[in-house]
């Protein structure tokens, strides 16, 4: 007797846990929630959204070296905000969270038009060429 297997990937899967965990942490800071999940999600939130943005700007990357300069970079641009709020003195868990969300979607759209300028595609099909 034969078994059917089907192989799948688990990268979707922790693609949305990830996306709703750091959903999860926005929403609890910006609700100004009590719970002790607030700190650990909001954090992730915190290094996985500037990280994502960065990471669909390293494309030229192998994965590593883009995941490690993603992270680095997310890190940057998070101590980047927190010293620019305290220097005007306008620092709030709210204001901060609000300003890396709007860095990081405007490093994805400006990703997005770069991409849609150049013509280039960023899921290319790998198609094999037959040599005869």
């Amino acid at each position: 007797m034969q078994t059917i297997r089907i192989k799948t990937s688990s990268l979707p899967l922790l693609t949305g846990a990830a996306t709703a965990v750091a959903g999860c942490g926005a929403l609890l800071a910006l609700t100004d929630s009590a719970s002790w999940l607030r700190g650990p999600c909001t954090l992730f939130f915190l290094l996985a959204a500037p990280a994502v943005a960065l990471a669909a700007a390293l494309r030229g990357l192998d994965p590593f070296a883009r995941t490690l300069c993603a992270l680095a970079g997310s890190v940057v641009v998070d101590m980047l905000v927190a010293q620019g709020m305290l220097a005007v003195h306008r620092w709030s868990v709210r204001g901060g969270l609000v300003a890396v969300t709007v860095l990081s979607v405007l490093l994805l759209l400006l990703v997005v038009l770069r991409e849609r300028i150049s013509g280039k595609r960023t899921h290319s099909r790998a198609t094999a060429a037959k040599v005869v």
